[in-house]
C-alpha cells in the first residue's frame, strides 16, 4: 500500500484486478463469496493495495481540484445534522458510548471497499446493532486525484446529504452505493453525475422522493463538507490506501498480518483477536 508505488505497478495491479472482477462475475453470488475467502482473497488485496494507494497529486491542477470544486472549497462549511466534530467531520454510527470503536477508512471509488462492504457489511451491521463497537467513518477522495474527475467528492458530498437525514439513511446509502448493481469501476467517474447518485438512492426508503435530500445533492449543499472530510483522512499519516481498519487504533488484517480481512470468517476473526489483546 506503499504511496511509491510506480504507475507500471498500479497498471498491472489495476488489470489483474479487472480480469479477476470479469472471472468472478460469472459465478454466482453464492460461490463468488466463497473463493473470494482463499487464493482470490489474496489477490483482490494485493491489487487494493496497489490500485488505491493514496497519492496527493491530482490530473486537476495540484490541489486535485478542478474550478467547481475549487469554487465549493472557498464557500462557507454547511455541516450535515449527526455529525460531530468543529467542522463535522466526525461521522459516527452506531452507540456512542460503546466501549470499542472501529475506524472505518473509504474511498467511494474504490473497488476494493466495495467488495469489502458487501461480504463484511453485514457483520459489522450486526456488530453495530449488538453493540460490540461503534463505526467511525473516514472518507477519501484521492482516487479523483489519481484518476481525474470528481466521483469520489460527489457521491461523499451526496452521503452527507443522506446523513443529514439520518444515520440509518448514511448507512443504507453508502452500502448502496458500494453494491454490486451499482458501484462502477474506478476508473469510470459514473458517481460524478447527480443523476447517477440520485437514482441509487431511490433504493433507500429514507431517501426515495426527499425532497431535501434531492436538493442537496442537486445544490451542492455540503460539497465543501466532502473536501473538509476528505483533508482530514489525509492527516492519516498510518494511512496509505483504501479499505484500512482500526479497532480502538490497532489496524485490522487477514492472517497474512498484511490484507484487510475480505470475508465475514476473516473479519470476526481479526475483531475478536484484537479485542482480547
Amino acid at each position: 500500500m506503499s504511496k511509491r508505488n510506480n504507475w507500471e505497478n498500479k497498471q498491472s495491479a489495476r488489470e489483474r484486478l479487472r480480469a479477476e472482477r470479469e472471472r468472478q462475475a460469472k459465478k454466482d453470488r453464492t460461490r463468488r463469496q466463497l473463493v473470494v475467502g482463499g487464493a482470490v482473497a489474496a489477490v483482490l488485496a494485493v491489487g487494493a493495495g496497489i490500485v488505491v494507494a493514496v497519492s496527493q497529486l491530482g490530473k486537476d491542477g495540484k490541489s486535485g481540484l478542478n474550478a467547481a470544486w475549487e469554487a465549493a472549497s472557498k464557500k462557507e462549511l454547511v455541516k450535515p445534522a449527526n455529525t460531530g466534530g468543529d467542522k463535522g467531520t466526525e461521522v459516527t454510527i452506531g452507540d456512542k458510548n460503546a466501549k470499542h470503536t472501529l475506524d472505518l477508512y473509504q474511498d467511494m471509488r474504490c473497488p476494493i471497499c466495495s467488495v469489502f462492504e458487501q461480504s463484511v457489511g453485514g457483520t459489522i451491521d450486526k456488530d453495530v446493532k449488538d453493540g460490540k463497537y461503534k463505526v467511525s467513518y473516514h472518507v477519501a477522495t484521492f482516487l479523483d486525484r489519481n484518476f481525474g474527475g470528481s466521483g469520489s467528492k460527489n457521491a461523499l458530498s451526496a452521503l452527507g446529504a443522506a446523513l443529514d437525514v439520518s444515520p440509518e439513511a448514511f448507512s443504507a446509502y453508502n452500502k448502496a452505493l458500494y453494491s454490486k448493481a451499482n458501484h462502477p469501476n474506478e476508473t469510470k467517474d459514473d458517481y460524478a453525475k447527480d443523476d447517477v447518485l440520485l437514482k441509487v438512492a431511490n433504493e433507500v426508503p429514507a431517501l426515495k422522493g426527499n425532497k431535501d435530500f434531492e436538493k442537496n445533492v442537486k445544490d451542492g449543499t455540503f460539497d465543501k463538507w466532502a473536501l473538509t472530510v476528505s483533508d482530514e483522512f489525509d492527516k492519516a499519516k498510518d494511512v496509505t490506501g483504501t479499505p484500512t481498519l482500526k479497532l480502538d487504533g490497532k489496524k485490522l488484517t487477514a492472517e497474512d498480518g498484511k490484507n484487510v480481512p475480505i470475508t465475514p470468517e476473516q473479519y470476526t476473526k481479526a475483531v475478536d483477536a484484537a479485542l482480547k489483546s
